[in-house]
């Protein structure tokens, strides 16, 4: 890819520890807000909750432009913001999309 942007990257290592540990983290959040439980059942699973790193939150996760890092005006279809989607799309890159006119 040309130009990756560190937080594109880190972006990646988000999406990619999320992943990883999402069935044993929604595990661990159901158990903990399960109020049928003994609460020392709860609190332990409230405490491996805490273990987990930052990026295994789902809130970590942000959609970013694949070429410059921009976190708003994003294109999820395309994964570009908008002024990136539109000069590929003067060039001509983005098969199927060209510029209206009417």
């Amino acid at each position: 890819m040309k130009g990756m942007n560190i937080r594109v990257l880190r972006d990646i290592q988000a999406r990619k520890e999320v992943r990883d540990a999402e069935i044993l983290r929604r595990a661990y959040l159901y158990v903990a807000r399960n109020r049928t439980l003994p609460g020392t059942v709860r609190a332990q699973a409230q405490l491996q909750l805490n273990t987990f790193s930052k990026y295994t939150r789902p809130t970590t996760v942000k959609n970013r432009c694949t070429e410059t890092g921009r976190g708003r005006g994003i294109m999820s279809k395309f994964g570009l913001c908008r002024f990136q989607f539109r000069l590929n799309a003067l060039k001509g890159e983005i098969p199927g999309v060209k510029k209206a006119s009417w």
